[in-house]
């Protein structure tokens, strides 16, 4: 007897809410929700922590219109789940620079990005870009769409659990 799996890729326009399975335990131990279902909720750009490990999260981003400038003092990865975001990117001066290279998530850059423009990315759905830690970044969609960024819990981090989570 073969088995066959069928792989199904949401979007904003068509996703089924995520689930947990029925087990021997309380589901509400578990966290388990949809990127595509916290994207079509949230503000954009919004960053909606919607898995950790420790300090490490997932944060799904509803991307509409462009973003602040941020900037980070690690490395983030940004993953198109949804329509085409651009990424621009700046090497920032030293005087915007994140001053504790211990702060852990995303900051706000003060003003305009000053240093070196380093170009853009064009991400499609599917598609990953590096945010290099010391560089600023702002994205920018034309239609709604949805990013899932890896990064660090911080100050910019919003946590929406009991919105997010299956309770029952």
């Amino acid at each position: 007897m073969t088995v066959t799996y069928q792989t199904k890729f949401g979007s904003l326009a068509s996703y089924e809410k995520g689930r947990v399975e029925p087990i021997a335990d309380d589901v509400k131990h578990y966290a388990f929700s949809n990127c595509f279902e916290i994207a079509n909720k949230s503000k954009p750009y919004e960053k909606v922590v919607f898995g950790q490990n420790q300090i490490y999260v997932m944060e799904t981003l509803r991307a509409e219109g462009s973003s602040p400038w941020y900037t980070c003092a690690h490395d983030e990865f940004a993953l198109c789940m949804d329509g085409e975001v651009e990424v621009h990117l700046v090497q920032l001066d030293a005087a915007q620079k994140v001053k504790d290279e211990n702060k852990n998530g995303a900051v706000l850059v003060q003003g305009s990005p000053l240093g070196k423009k380093m170009g853009w990315m064009k991400l499609g759905r599917g598609h990953q870009g590096l945010l290099p830690k010391n560089t600023a970044y702002q994205f920018r969609s034309a239609k709604p769409g949805v990013i899932v960024l890896q990064s660090c819990k911080g100050e910019l981090s919003v946590e929406k659990w009991i919105d997010i989570c299956q309770t029952h």
